[in-house]
């Protein structure tokens, strides 16, 4: 056992019955004046000023102009970026944008797209390059429009419209094939298919240098309306075998 000198030591706490006395536990952050004063309790006008900035949003808004929205008489026009159905775009001369890649139904988080590729020929080309889309759906029931889609398109051939009337009563109307999601063929475009200008490839088309149909891409086009359609082609003056057989039976 050790011996003690009779004197006490302030830092080893005094024990009275075997119990430890606790010591006044300390307030952090806070000085022994600011605990004596009562400084951390709020006054009257700091407990006020929160109440009454509630009030002044409530007052701040009653006396503005109310808008009636005369929806569908009048339908107030929307944002220039505003996500609504999608469209298929075309290129100056009417090919589609469109290769057949499948990255915007592989982007899409609510599996709401479908793509079928398919390959282009010298006599059946629908866009530049190699493939091009043959069957694209788009599942409304599911599409949310975030997007994605635009973002995951190489060739810029899927963009948003503003139009959002989409409602149906019918689900199978609600899923939207191409020839519904397609551009319309606008003043100078020649309807696919035809073959690009001569020489010049895809990459010209992805760089922008296509203005417009050329000379021998509408002549292509009406040689092969009128042999698609089954209607006699310009007289060139030469009357051939079949000609003469058509117009005897016509007799």
């Amino acid at each position: 056992m050790t011996e003690h000198d009779g004197t006490t030591d302030d830092t080893v706490p005094a024990r009275t019955s075997g119990q430890e006395t606790a010591r006044p536990q300390e307030v952090v952050g806070r000085s022994d004046g600011d605990v004596d004063k009562g400084a951390g309790a709020p006054g009257p006008i700091s407990s006020l000023v929160p109440q009454v900035a509630g009030f002044g949003v409530s007052f701040s808004t009653m006396f503005r102009k109310v808008y009636t929205e005369e929806y569908p008489e009048k339908p107030r026009p929307t944002a220039q970026r505003w996500h609504g159905r999608h469209q298929l775009n075309r290129y100056a001369d009417g090919l589609e944008k469109c290769i057949g890649c499948e990255l915007c139904a592989w982007a899409c988080p609510a599996d709401a797209i479908y793509v079928e590729g398919a390959d282009n020929t010298d006599d059946h080309r629908m866009s530049p390059g190699e493939r091009y889309g043959r069957v694209y759906q788009i599942n409304y029931l599911r599409c949310i429009f975030c997007g994605l889609c635009i973002e995951a398109c190489p060739t810029r051939a899927l963009t948003m419209t503003n139009e959002y009337e989409l409602a149906d009563s019918s689900r199978g109307r609600l899923i939207f094939e191409k020839d519904q999601l397609l551009a319309p063929i606008r003043t100078g475009m020649l309807p696919p298919p035809h073959p690009m200008p001569a020489g010049l490839d895809a990459d010209d088309y992805y760089r922008g240098n296509i203005s417009g149909p050329t000379d021998d891409q509408q002549a292509w086009v009406q040689a092969h309306e009128h042999r698609d359609t089954g209607e006699s082609e310009p007289a060139t003056g030469v009357q051939t075998e079949g000609e003469a057989v058509i117009q005897e039976a016509r007799r």
